[in-house]
C-alpha cells in the first residue's frame, strides 16, 4: 500500500462491497455510518444499529473510532455516548486490520462476550454478573425500543432539527430539552 489514504479507500469500499450499508458523512471518507446487525444466538439478535466510524489521518496505523448512535444496553459501551471499549480497538489495534474485521469480527465478538470487569455502563455489568438472565432481559427491551430499523434511519439526526413538539403542543427550542446521548456543548 503506497499511502494511507488509498488504504481507507480500500477498506471502505471493501466494507461497502460486504454488504454493509454505508452513509457517508460531508463529502470525505474519514466519517460514515455503518448499520450493523446484533449477533445470531445473542440476546442483541434481530437489532439494527447505527455505528459512527471516525478513520484518523494515519489509519490504517492507527485505530478507527467506532460508537453506536442508537441506544444498546451494554457492559462495554457507554450508554449515552455510544462510546465502545473495545481492546483491539483501543490497544492493539494492528493495520493488519481492516473495516471489515472491525464488523465481522471485533464488534460481534463483543456483543457476544461482554466484559463485565472492564465496563463503560457499570449498571449494566453489575445486572450482568449478579442476574444474567435479568441481564439479557435488559438487552432484549433496549433492541425492542432503540435497535428496530425505522430507529437506525431516525439515529442521529434529533440534534439537527432546530424545534421540537413539546407534548403540550408547544413548540420548545432544543436549549430548553436536552436529548439524550448528547453532551451538551
Amino acid at each position: 500500500m503506497s499511502s494511507p489514504s488509498k488504504r481507507r479507500e480500500m477498506d471502505l469500499m471493501k466494507l461497502m462491497m460486504s454488504d454493509y450499508k454505508v452513509e457517508m458523512i460531508n463529502d470525505g471518507m474519514q466519517e460514515f455510518y455503518v448499520e450493523f446487525n446484533g449477533p445470531k444466538d445473542s440476546p442483541y439478535q434481530g437489532g439494527l444499529w447505527k455505528i459512527r466510524v471516525e478513520l484518523p489521518d494515519a489509519y490504517p496505523y492507527k485505530s478507527p473510532s467506532i460508537g453506536f448512535v442508537n441506544k444498546i444496553y451494554h457492559p462495554n459501551v457507554d450508554e449515552m455516548s455510544g462510546s465502545v471499549c473495545l481492546d483491539v480497538i483501543n490497544q492493539t489495534w494492528s493495520p493488519m486490520f481492516d473495516l471489515v474485521n472491525v464488523f465481522e469480527v471485533f464488534l460481534p465478538q463483543l456483543l457476544l462476550y461482554p466484559n463485565p470487569s472492564d465496563p463503560l455502563n457499570g449498571e449494566a455489568a453489575a445486572l450482568m454478573m449478579r442476574d444474567r438472565a435479568a441481564y439479557e432481559q435488559r438487552v432484549k427491551e433496549y433492541c425492542e425500543k432503540h435497535a428496530k430499523p425505522e430507529d437506525v434511519g431516525t439515529a442521529g439526526k434529533e440534534e439537527s432539527s432546530d424545534e421540537e413538539l413539546s407534548e403540550d403542543g408547544e413548540y420548545a427550542s432544543d436549549d430548553d430539552e436536552t436529548i439524550p446521548g448528547n453532551p451538551d456543548p
